[in-house]
């Protein structure tokens, strides 16, 4: 019976090793497209796996492997960015805590030009696609929107300059977030496809 046991346990590791050797430049080349950096890319690779040998070692079920390998390495690369990314752009102009001279602007958060043609590419797209969204709103929450998240302007600021309450900044800036989330959700779809 123990015999029995150790050679389930055997074709199981040996079919984990398989989907390792099988997936992995896949899975690599899959992150690394999405992660700028080498290092936190092979991190999420490596915890994608960890967690295929967790979910083996607990008997957990994975009707589709390379599917749920996927699933996995999307869900660790938005757990990278949740910790990375500030929460808004506005945010993103805050000062560096290691350099109190920089700024990260929105220019930032897209691809590098430099970094290729592929790069280059999802930039203008991207860029692109923003402009129209952006000109397809109502002005006031174009305005609001541009001011809060572009240029880095409080709503208090705003609100003294116009008269306009805060909470109908707040509100304005709401509906244009919605409609550009909306609106943007195929594009971001499309990148996340590829």
């Amino acid at each position: 019976m123990v015999w029995i046991a150790e050679r389930m346990a055997l074709e199981q590791d040996q079919r984990i090793s398989d989907v390792v050797k099988r997936e992995q430049s896949r899975l690599r080349n899959f992150i690394r497209r999405r992660v700028p950096d080498p290092r936190d890319a092979e991190d999420i690779l490596q915890d994608v796996f960890y967690e295929l040998l967790e979910a083996n070692r607990l008997l957990m079920p994975i009707e589709h492997v390379t599917g749920w390998l996927f699933r996995v390495a999307r869900n660790r690369i938005t757990d990278l960015f949740r910790k990375k990314k500030p929460e808004s752009f506005s945010d993103a102009a805050a000062p560096n805590d290691d350099d109190a001279d920089q700024f990260l602007r929105f220019e930032d958060l897209l691809p590098s030009p430099e970094a290729g043609p592929e790069a280059l590419y999802a930039r203008n797209v991207l860029l692109d696609e923003l402009e129209l969204a952006l000109e397809e709103l109502p002005e006031e929450q174009r305005e609001v929107f541009v001011a809060h998240e572009l240029e880095g302007r409080s709503f208090k600021e705003m609100a003294a300059e116009t008269g306009v309450s805060v909470n109908t900044l707040l509100s304005r800036k709401r509906y244009a977030v919605l409609h550009l989330r909306e609106r943007l959700q195929s594009i971001y779809d499309e990148f996340m496809k590829a």
